[in-house]
């Protein structure tokens, strides 16, 4: 059981956090509205935790047959409360600070959460967790990249 919601904790806690950090930054170049960018969190929260959630279930029915049906249950319901949880966590510096300050504390909260995360993995796999940090930095990087471009293409294209 505490596999089916480690596996839960890990996937809501990367997509949270790097679908949430690629909605913000394209929303927020793309329409500088803190309200728009509070409401795509919000929805990201919900309809993305439910689709994750639905993914990794119906992977694991596709998956060993040695997962039970009870294991199943606890990495879908789990990666529903943590990606949830975790893209809500960004909803504060967006509602304490200016729209660019809370983008620039969204990133810094979002990798470092990812690292400290990716660090505890590898330690875990006895892997080099300066690789797998590395790793999934850049990975995060490579969208919130992407997404600045894209939210600015989308700015330029709809004034």
């Amino acid at each position: 059981m505490k596999i089916a919601i480690r596996k839960g904790f890990g996937f809501g806690l990367t997509s949270g956090i790097i679908t949430t950090l690629g909605l913000i930054v394209g929303l927020n170049y793309g329409t500088h509205s803190k309200k728009i960018v509070l409401g795509g969190i919000l929805l990201i929260a919900i309809a993305d935790a439910l689709s994750d959630a639905l993914g990794i279930h119906i992977s694991e029915e596709a998956g060993s047959k040695s997962i039970t049906e009870k294991q199943i249950w606890a990495s879908t319901i789990s990666t529903i409360i943590f990606k949830f949880l975790f893209a809500l966590t960004f909803i504060v510096p967006i509602l304490l600070f200016s729209l660019q300050k809370a983008i620039i504390i969204s990133i810094i909260w979002g990798i470092l959460l990812l690292s400290i995360f990716s660090y505890y993995i590898a330690k875990k796999r006895e892997e080099k967790p300066l690789k797998a940090v590395f790793e999934h930095v850049i990975i995060a990087a490579i969208v919130i990249i992407i997404t600045y471009f894209v939210g600015n293409w989308i700015s330029a294209w709809t004034v």
